[in-house]
């Protein structure tokens, strides 16, 4: 093997930065074959895994894995692709449930009560003193815009430049 061919990160499998993979992957061409020393060396985690060798699959490039739990993985053999179609099916089974417990979680906190998104800058407290305020032809928007800590958009969208209640105002104060 050619030692200019030979790829190492010094950081662990987990960081998103890996130079040395991403050149190396690069490198590679169809026929080629990436020798992994472990398999969780090559990957963050199973679906990052199923990425890179669905793309090396995709480009003719094989895998083999020399040691560890993955050794029996060598996409240049049937043998090889089966175990590899079996950690892909894991990795999208892993997708699945990791989805339906988000939509679980997410279903339990509404119904206790929890919405979700960040709170409104606009108050029905701010909207009234939006009214009052814009109604005086002394009113400075800019002043009152950073006394109610908003911006023009938004205190326009909420009440007219005569103090006159706009629809997303209305909604606020009815929802109050």
């Amino acid at each position: 093997m050619d030692p200019d061919h030979i790829y190492e990160d010094k950081a662990s499998g987990k960081k998103e930065d890996r130079p040395e993979l991403a050149s190396c992957l690069k490198a590679l061409r169809p026929g080629d074959t990436l020798l992994v020393w472990k398999l969780d060396r090559l990957g963050r985690n199973l679906r990052h895994l199923v990425n890179i060798v669905h793309d090396l699959t995709a480009r003719g490039v094989g895998l083999k894995v020399l040691t560890g739990q993955g050794a029996a993985i060598d996409t240049t053999s049937a043998q090889g692709k089966l175990v590899f179609g079996i950690f892909a099916a894991l990795a999208e089974f892993e997708r699945e449930l990791i989805s339906e417990r988000t939509i679980a979680g997410l279903d339990s906190a509404r119904a206790r009560g929890r919405k979700g998104g960040r709170p409104y800058k606009m108050t029905p407290a701010k909207v009234r003193l939006a009214m009052a305020s814009m109604g005086q032809p002394e009113t400075s928007v800019a002043a009152l815009c950073k006394e109610l800590d908003i911006t023009r958009q938004t205190l326009y969208r909420h009440v007219s430049p005569t103090g006159e209640l706009r629809e997303d105002g209305r909604k606020l104060l009815i929802g109050s």
